[in-house]
């Protein structure tokens, strides 16, 4: 497995967890970081046992957007390719289901990257800000046209001109986030939806996935026609029979992925 100076990837069992790990800047992402993360992200992209990745941060931090004292001293760093910027277009789009674990500041390109995730949770503690405007940025990482899916297109722009920092209350108020969680238990509820989801079936959870990406491009009869194909391969597999047999029974159903 790749070793990394400023993130760590970790996966077993179908689940990966991707931890930004500059604790000691509060995560503040360097060109480093990106080109890292965009690494790991591509690697998880192409793993097809990977049911669901984590996206968090080390420390009390998730990301505050980019090391602002980094960037501004004489700090050596590497150049970014383009592709480099694509790694909310990675979280957004690879089979796997991911999820931001925001547990603690998280603003402009980090924002970027936890609305790239299928479903963002948070620290009680957690604040958020789209903060480019209040460095002379237009913004990058995706986040207007993540945003303004998620929370809807009148409050993305609000909360993009007017960038103030806003809770996890208010996230979660707004759609923002799906659940908010006691910092103290947070990882153990962030481990309890994961476990969640692993235990679905493979084919599904990923065919779910597939699914929401392909609604965001087609006419709703286009899609239809697809989700049909999809839903009479997927009856006939042994996952389904299975899934019946315990609901049946009253058991956990143990998926093969056949």
């Amino acid at each position: 497995m790749a070793t990394y100076r400023t993130i760590l990837y970790e996966a077993r069992e179908g689940v990966a967890t991707l931890t930004l790990n500059r604790p000691e800047q509060r995560n503040g992402m360097t060109n480093v970081m990106i080109r890292e993360t965009r690494e790991a992200l591509t690697a998880a992209a192409s793993d097809s046992k990977l049911r669901v990745l984590v996206l968090t941060g080390a420390g009390k931090s998730f990301c505050p957007g980019a090391d602002l004292n980094h960037y501004t001293s004489d700090e050596g760093d590497i150049a970014l390719a383009p592709e480099d910027y694509f790694v909310a277009v990675l979280l957004h789009e690879m089979p796997a289901v991911t999820i931001a674990a925001v547990n603690g500041s998280c603003a402009g390109a980090g924002l970027g990257w936890a609305c790239g995730c299928d479903v963002r949770v948070a620290t009680r503690s957690a604040m958020f800000n789209t903060a480019f405007l209040n460095v002379a940025f237009a913004g990058d990482m995706g986040l207007p046209w993540s945003l303004s899916r998620i929370i809807g297109a009148a409050r993305a722009r609000d909360l993009s001109f007017f960038p103030e920092k806003f809770t996890a209350a208010r996230a979660e108020e707004i759609g923002l986030v799906a659940h908010v969680w006691e910092d103290d238990c947070f990882r153990e509820r962030v481990a309890s939806m994961v476990a969640s989801l692993a235990a679905r079936s493979p084919v599904a959870l990923r065919t779910l996935k597939a699914h929401y990406l392909a609604a965001e491009r087609m006419t709703m009869k286009d899609f239809v026609a697809i989700e049909t194909e999809h839903h009479q391969r997927i009856g006939r597999m042994e996952d389904v029979q299975e899934a019946f047999r315990a609901f049946l029974e009253k058991r956990a159903p143990r998926f093969t992925g056949r």
